[in-house]
């Protein structure tokens, strides 16, 4: 019986939403699928993080990930911008916690690091290492999909490492782990 595990890859955002998909087998990746969600013909915030919902628990119907690894908001100085992109993460982390999966929050530096060895790699550099890991054929004209699939790969070198990054198994777990954000 061979040891098989989906891990599913969300850089999330308010305009684009990256996503990609890889499949462990015996500890060898295998490439899925990369894609993204396009948001910015939508002018209501509210209705964009209705889609990445939609979109990330059709993702999860489709493929069953037994894992999710998201990118954290990278700290801008622009705090509306933070806000968004805060909500977009939060909603696409409710979808997978309202399924039960496992999800694992990865800094954008650590991200980067894990798959070029440089954390202040640029995204083209992200993408072409992952066409080299993956052997992908060709790259997305956007490279949002490619920092989904990036957070994956993260993810999958970062398995059985001690200290891999903020993970909950579910709302409980989320909870416990939070409980000095709760209002009582």
């Amino acid at each position: 019986m061979s040891n098989e595990r989906i891990i599913l890859g969300i850089d999330p955002g308010t305009t684009i939403m990256g996503f990609g998909l890889i499949r462990v087998v015996n500890k060898k990746m295998e490439f899925v699928q990369l894609n993204e969600l396009q948001l910015n013909k939508m002018d209501d915030h509210y209705m964009r993080l209705k889609r990445i919902f939609e979109r990330t628990i059709e993702l999860i119907d489709t493929y069953h990930p037994d894992e999710i690894a998201i990118e954290a908001p990278f700290f801008g100085k622009n705090v509306q911008s933070m806000l968004k992109l805060g909500r977009a993460q939060g909603v696409a982390m409710a979808a997978g916690l309202s399924r039960q999966i496992p999800i694992t929050e990865y800094e954008p530096k650590k991200i980067k690091m894990a798959i070029t060895g440089n954390g202040n790699a640029s995204k083209e550099q992200v993408a072409k290492m992952l066409q080299q890991l993956l052997g992908l054929k060709e790259l997305p004209k956007n490279l949002d999909s490619t920092d989904g699939l990036a957070a994956a790969v993260c993810h999958f070198f970062n398995s059985g490492r001690v200290e891999i990054g903020k993970s909950y198994s579910g709302w409980d777990a989320f909870v416990k782990q939070n409980e000095g954000r709760i209002k009582k």
